[in-house]
């Protein structure tokens, strides 16, 4: 169960984290990175970030790259939050993909032509 302070913290790093990617995939046509969940651990020193791509097969290319460029994610994370959060969680990026599994499944009931 997560306290009041971790989801405000979790909306926050997820507001701010969406702009950033929303800034650096404006330069890539054809290709939509957006933060489809926070969660940040009880001590507030660990943020899991799912990520949501558009199209998802370039999904762990683009996450792949992103963990690698984290460094500097975490540096203009902490630039936009700095009067808001003492410390800076370190960052984890996942791929989310709930989307592709919904489709899946509509799929398999036979929803979806």
């Amino acid at each position: 169960m997560e306290t009041t302070r971790q989801n405000k913290i979790a909306r926050l790093l997820q507001k701010e984290l969406s702009d950033i990617f929303q800034k650096q995939t404006s330069q890539m046509r054809g290709t939509l990175v957006s933060v489809s969940n926070c969660r940040i651990s009880p001590d507030l020193s660990i943020c899991r970030v799912y990520l949501s791509v558009f199209p998802s097969e370039r999904a762990e290319e683009i996450v792949a790259n992103i963990t690698a460029n984290q460094k500097q994610v975490r540096f203009e994370l902490g630039q936009r939050v700095r009067h808001q959060l003492r410390i800076i969680p370190e960052l984890k990026f996942f791929v989310d993909d709930s989307l592709d599994y919904v489709d899946h499944i509509d799929e398999l009931l036979g929803k979806k032509p």
